[in-house]
């Protein structure tokens, strides 16, 4: 999806700034499978609000600059609800974890076993995280389905490392072995 359209998304829940709609890829509802940076939000917003998908409304803070808060209006609506009616294409997986491992018989065993525990932390981490948003209550219908495919995803993936971490290991440690003799 481009960036306007996942900011549409994210005002589809209600009015936010374009920090509050950062976040929103960060630890948020879209966190484990969509991202956009400030670079690309703040010119997306403009744009939005160009076209009349948005409305902006700034609000004065004390010795800061206003806050500016960006609402979807009727044809922001419509333009998102159109976006939902595409075909997906393929989802791409882009990590540097595994960009990283897929060269493990370059790197010391060390570093492997590092790279793995470290993100086995980091799906538990996130695993715990969607606990404790499903401890808030209920969320919507597709929210809620999407956040279960982003728990099973996660969990796949950390048992995938936890079971194959060793044999890993132990092959890329056999090839350092039989390239010193």
């Amino acid at each position: 999806m481009d960036v306007k359209t996942l900011c549409l998304a994210v005002l589809s829940k209600g009015e936010a700034s374009g920090y509050e709609i950062k976040k929103a890829f960060e630890e948020g509802p879209f966190a484990h499978f969509q991202t956009a940076s400030f670079g690309a939000i703040y010119p997306a917003l403009a744009r939005l609000a160009d076209e009349g998908m948005v409305t902006l409304t700034e609000h004065a803070q004390d010795g800061k600059p206003d806050k500016k808060m960006y609402r979807l209006t009727p044809a922001g609506r419509e333009a998102l609800f159109a976006t939902l009616e595409i075909t997906p294409g393929p989802d791409q997986i882009r990590s540097d974890f595994l960009f990283l491992l897929f060269f493990a018989e370059h790197l010391p065993p060390r570093r492997i076993n590092a790279l793995i525990d470290a993100r086995i932390a980091f799906f538990k981490g996130a695993l715990a995280h969607m606990d404790e948003l499903d401890a808030q209550g209920p969320c919507d219908i597709g929210h809620g389905f999407v956040r279960g495919f982003g728990r099973a995803v996660y969990q796949a993936a950390a048992d995938y490392l936890e079971a194959n971490r060793a044999e890993l290991i132990n092959r890329v440690s056999e090839q350092n072995r039989n390239a010193a003799d």
